[in-house]
């Protein structure tokens, strides 16, 4: 991708947060260093920083220190007094809030590098895990922010919404680890992620399947086995076929012919007993059990027939479509092995053998939870508010993990709304769902309260971060009555993501199948689309075999999924015809 073009920086550090009761914000430590101390040390690559707010005292001398007038004037009003502090230098101008403890400069880096890529593009802002664009995370033009300054006029900047400042043709670039503070309970939550680091995909999943128990096996019929998976082998119960069958149309007969044709016939399912004679035949049709006496079936178009004598055609091979007793299977033959998932085909194996009861595990149930208060599914929306696009498919797409959805519902944006949800069911626990599938509130902004929830239960988190994007939000994390927690982000096209890349995994350590085997292919593409992090995007394979992927044109919702094959999951510095992990997608 090559090396980012040289920027100075520009953080926003304004000092008292009113939101937050006056604290002075930059200065929270978190995870044991101050915000201005990350955002410092995510522009460690800058040529020149300028921290725009009240004097601090430590900064290194290097660092230029400046303050808006009057105080308190707005961010566009500090980004102004920044560039001037600034003077001239390099082409490029990142501008940061100092109220994101995660940022890297990996971030940084990327940022710059996309506006290197678009040469005509006056900015780049990051855009957040909800599909937020976040425009005090972003990458200027020097020339185009100090005219976009000019255009407002540098005498009217105090207390200007950022969005006046905001030119057309910006670029954003979806990132993970973003989420700011504005509130005591953004801190909180921020605060609460240091415990889960952000670990790599396949750790995440050997986590989850070392924490989550097996449900209990149960007795069940074939068809209602359907979606489970096996706890013990299937062995057959009766021999198939349970008889000597006819396995064409054409003639039972007994000895080396010529025969004479009997007038008996012999149906499929016929219950009367015949007993032929040596030198004798008889009509049989396919599926019919043989008489007794006979040595051989002979198909219709091997055999001739003159009065009542049949005979073999001279050029006819010598054969017997006999189908004999047990010729598939004995009984106790063992049908399918302990962890494979109830088919329908392996449903109708245990009918053929006469198989009554299964003893299975699932298929796991999910109450699937909806959150946020711009959400609705039906009737008009009002101002503020946002379609449910994802809500009612997402049977659909858990049908496809093996999940079988038992309850849905709505959850409105409330500190204590978790609490309610994740409480222990009342009733029985044949009753209630093995998991509960969380749409939204994953990323811990002003609105997320499952992470604090969650503590406040009891749970054991299992994953609580994992290093790609989209999905890197995600959660997993035990109950203590048992039940299985798994977070998506709101984003639509995130929630997919996330609920195939590791939805499958929550599945086999319930029922006891088998863990995924992951479906690896060469992106033809790749070296494009790799970034800092894994990178989760759409695939499609071509006519001639061949994977191609592609950047989505927007992540808020699933358009990207219209004629796509699969999604890829694309390792940082994976080259072109690189490989990479597969979800396909529901068909």
């Amino acid at each position: 991708m090559g090396t980012p073009s040289a920027y100075d920086a520009v953080i926003l550090a304004g000092g008292s947060a009113t939101r937050m009761g006056g604290v002075d914000k930059p200065a929270i430590v978190i995870a044991g260093r101050s915000m201005l101390g990350a955002a410092l040390d995510a522009v460690a690559g800058s040529e020149r920083v300028v921290v725009v707010g009240p004097h601090r005292d430590g900064l290194a001398s290097a660092i230029a220190q400046t303050q808006e007038s009057p105080v308190g004037g707005g961010p566009v009003l500090a980004m102004d007094a920044g560039l001037r502090a600034l003077g001239g230098g390099a082409a490029q101008v990142v501008v940061l809030a100092a109220d994101l403890p995660f940022l890297s400069s990996a971030s940084i880096e990327g940022l710059v590098a996309a506006l290197d890529l678009e040469p005509g593009a006056p900015a780049a802002f990051a855009l957040d895990e909800s599909g937020r664009v976040q425009f005090l995370l972003g990458v200027w033009r020097r020339d185009a922010l100090a005219a976009r300054l000019d255009e407002i006029g540098r005498a009217d900047l105090a207390n200007r919404p950022m969005k006046t400042l905001i030119p057309a043709g910006y670029l954003t670039v979806p990132m993970t680890g973003i989420s700011d503070c504005d509130t005591e309970a953004d801190v909180a939550a921020a605060r609460s992620r240091t415990t889960s680091p952000a670990v790599g995909l396949a750790e995440a999943r050997r986590a989850a399947r070392d924490a989550i128990e097996m449900l209990p096996a149960r007795v069940a019929t074939p068809l209602t086995a359907l979606g489970g998976v096996l706890a013990r082998p299937m062995l057959a119960a009766g021999a198939l076929p349970r008889l000597d069958t006819s396995a064409m149309d054409g003639y039972a007969v007994s000895g080396d012919g010529p025969w004479h044709l009997d007038k008996a016939i012999r149906y499929a399912g016929s219950e009367d007993e015949v007993e032929l004679e040596p030198g004798h035949a008889v009509r049989i049709a396919t599926g019919a059990h043989v008489p007794s006496g006979a040595t051989a079936v002979v198909r219709d178009e091997h055999v001739e027939l003159a009065n009542a004598t049949l005979s073999r055609r001279p050029d006819a091979p010598v054969r017997n479509d006999t189908r004999r007793r047990g010729e598939d299977w004995q009984p106790g033959a063992p049908l399918a092995e302990a962890g494979v998932r109830v088919t329908e085909a392996v449903a109708s194996v245990a009918l053929s053998g006469e198989v009554a009861e299964l003893l299975v595990r699932g298929p796991a149930t999910a109450h699937v939870v909806v959150t946020g208060d711009e959400i609705r599914r039906d009737g008009p929306l009002r101002t503020g508010q946002t379609r449910d696009s994802l809500g009612p498919l997402m049977p659909r797409f858990l049908s496809w993990c093996g999940i079988h959805t038992a309850a849905e519902s709505h959850l409105r944006d409330t500190a204590g709304g978790f609490d309610e949800l994740l409480a222990q069911p009342v009733s029985g626990a044949a009753a209630r769902p093995d998991l509960i599938v969380i749409v939204g509130a994953t990323g811990g902004g002003a609105a997320d309260h499952l992470r604090l929830a969650l503590a406040r239960s009891g749970a054991h988190l299992v994953v609580g971060r994992v290093r790609c994007r989209p999905g890197g939000s995600q959660v997993v994390a035990v109950l203590p009555d048992g039940r299985v927690v798994l977070g998506l982000p709101g984003n639509p096209y995130a929630a997919v993501a996330t609920l195939l890349m590791t939805a499958p995994t929550v599945v086999s350590a319930l029922t006891g199948a088998p863990a995924p085997t992951p479906q690896i292919a060469p992106i033809e593409n790749a070296g494009e689309l790799a970034a800092d992090a894994p990178r989760v995007v759409t695939a499609t394979q071509r006519a001639d075999g061949r994977w191609y992927a592609a950047v989505p044109a927007g992540t808020a919702h699933l358009a990207a999924l219209i004629g796509a094959h699969a999604l890829a999951i694309i390792e940082p510095a994976t080259p072109d015809g690189g490989s990479a992990e597969l979800l396909p997608l529901p068909r």
